[in-house]
């Protein structure tokens, strides 16, 4: 399920995520040129600007954005913008380079699952000194801050659940997912589903993505995989072992898709997309996501959270945020710009739902009149899951390989070309030198 991509990451999480930005009026900035953290009603200062920003998302995102820097622009005449914006997977493909050469836009988006090696490459600027007081909320920012300083200014409230066809379960008289439902109860559910459907479809998918289990091993009162900055590994092998020989099971059952027509899914395609296309029955979303997937299946699409533990289960917070290049010429007028974007009505209506929930309360009332069926489906996956859910667990600095090498090996025993127990053996291995490496021993 994933997080934070929507593309696959086991739900995945989690990627996605909100717009924002509120209560100020036209005339609003962030900034008085010095600090950054100017109160209300700023004035234009200094020469003219360009500031660099870039981000990922889908093109709804992307002409949004471009609209509210052309306001920005006419409130604030003496800056202009030098936009990039790309997909999510090109996107994290091209900003290590960036990050290597120094050259990073003075604003960019940055995700929860890897602003922590960014902070720890020394690529971010603290924001900690931005006034945000009544545009988020306190436990919002605290939750937000690494080493207790803020690096992004978050953008959304954001949350991870799962989507169901609600259509064909009816239509095969099988019961719909409800609220907080345990894992227990997931799996026999996705079992009972499995008698009742018609072959060539199936009740859920595969899951071979690290936080996938980390939401399993947390649920059960478990520490997560990495912590500490990736310090500590801990991949309970009982856990492990139990989680994938339920999968492996239901493989055999043809409770999920086989490992060849797994491989073909692509989320948000109309054709391959794994619910879209009818084959699969549920599938990972988040807030910023699921929308999407309405739009593809009008009228179709149910949302409840995450399967749960003794711990709670699944993550409701922030994960998207706007940050500040460490090596930005514009530090002032960034952080002025940053600020501007959660706190402005002009903003937040031209932004509306392109990066989820908005983090500013009052942005959300005002836009959720007007608001379709799709849009209220993402507030409804975080009231769903916000009850229980744990923190958002996020990959550690210098773990990238490691993810990576999880799927890859998790992949290869889906297609039976190992075991549980080897595959277990080498991502171990590899977190536990990992960790050692962190930890400086």
């Amino acid at each position: 399920m994933g997080k934070r991509k929507s593309q696959g990451a086991v739900l995945t999480l989690l990627a996605s995520v909100l717009l924002l930005a509120a209560c100020g009026g036209n005339s609003e900035s962030g900034g008085d040129g010095q600090s950054g953290t100017d109160t209300g009603k700023g004035t234009d200062s200094g020469g003219a600007k360009t500031l660099g920003m870039m981000w990922w998302g889908p093109d709804a995102r992307h002409e949004a954005t471009k609209k509210a820097l052309e306001i920005y622009t006419q409130q604030h005449s003496n800056v202009k913008f030098k936009p990039e914006f790309m997909a999510w997977d090109a996107y994290w493909q091209k900003l290590p380079t960036l990050a290597a050469s120094k050259s990073i836009p003075d604003v960019l988006q940055m995700d929860a699952a890897y602003i922590q090696e960014y902070v720890t490459r020394g690529q971010l600027e603290d924001l900690s000194d931005i006034d945000l007081n009544g545009i988020v909320d306190p436990n919002v920012v605290e939750n937000s801050k690494i080493g207790g300083k803020l690096y992004g200014i978050p953008l959304s409230q954001n949350a991870q659940g799962i989507a169901f066809n609600k259509e064909e379960l009816a239509q095969y008289g099988i019961p719909l997912p409800k609220q907080n439902w345990t894992y227990d109860e997931f799996f026999q559910w996705a079992r009972d589903a499995r008698a009742k459907l018609p072959e060539g479809k199936y009740p859920i998918g595969d899951s071979t993505t690290w936080d996938g289990f980390n939401f399993y091993q947390t649920s059960m009162g478990k520490s997560p995989v990495m912590a500490d900055g990736g310090k500590t590994f801990n991949l309970d092998k009982d856990l492990f072992m139990k989680f994938y020989n339920t999968y492996e099971d239901f493989r055999k059952a043809k409770i999920v898709p086989p490992a060849e027509k797994a491989a073909a899914f692509l989320e948000n395609d109309p054709k391959a997309d794994p619910m879209a296309s009818g084959v699969v029955m549920t599938r990972g979303a988040t807030t910023g996501s699921v929308s999407a997937l309405e739009q593809l299946m009008p009228g179709k699409v149910g949302v409840v959270n995450m399967p749960i533990g003794p711990s709670g289960g699944g993550w409701a917070q922030s994960t998207i945020f706007l940050s500040v290049s460490a090596n930005s010429k514009n530090k002032d007028e960034a952080k002025k710009f940053v600020r501007w974007f959660v706190s402005d009505k002009d903003a937040g209506e031209a932004l509306g739902l392109t990066r989820g929930i908005p983090i500013n309360p009052d942005i959300y009332k005002a836009l959720e009149p007007s608001m379709q069926p799709q849009d209220k489906l993402g507030k409804e996956i975080y009231d769903l899951s916000v009850e229980k859910a744990l923190p958002f667990y996020s990959a550690a600095a210098g773990y990238s390989e490691w993810v990576d090498t999880y799927k890859k090996e998790m992949d290869a025993v889906t297609f039976g070309q190992q075991s549980i127990e080897d595959a277990y053996a080498k991502i171990d291995k590899m977190g536990k030198e990992l960790a050692a490496k962190a930890g400086g021993k």
